[in-house]
């Protein structure tokens, strides 16, 4: 399987509003007391939280809006689809 993102590609993360992530979307997360970028896999805006994994189908747990400070714009000067409506103003 061919990862969303290589080692040592550029990617642009822009501040996001959490309760508007969709599952696909590449967030920029604090886990276990680093940040790290993350897959989401599943959303539950009623306890405003998402559920992150990885791209090879392990998932990594849930983590609460609050942890979540960006999201992922562009890998390698490419746009990520459906940003429309994500972006916080910075």
């Amino acid at each position: 399987m061919v990862p969303l993102i290589r080692s040592r590609q550029l990617v642009t993360v822009a501040p996001v509003d959490p309760s508007a992530i969709d599952v696909g979307d590449i967030v920029l997360a604090r886990v276990a007391g680093s940040v790290y970028l993350h897959l989401v896999s599943a959303v539950d805006n009623h306890r405003s939280r998402i559920q992150i994994s990885n791209n090879r189908g392990r998932i990594n747990g849930w983590t609460n809006h609050a942890r979540v400070y960006g999201i992922c714009t562009t890998v390698d000067g490419v746009s990520r689809p459906r940003l429309a409506g994500k972006l916080r103003p910075s």
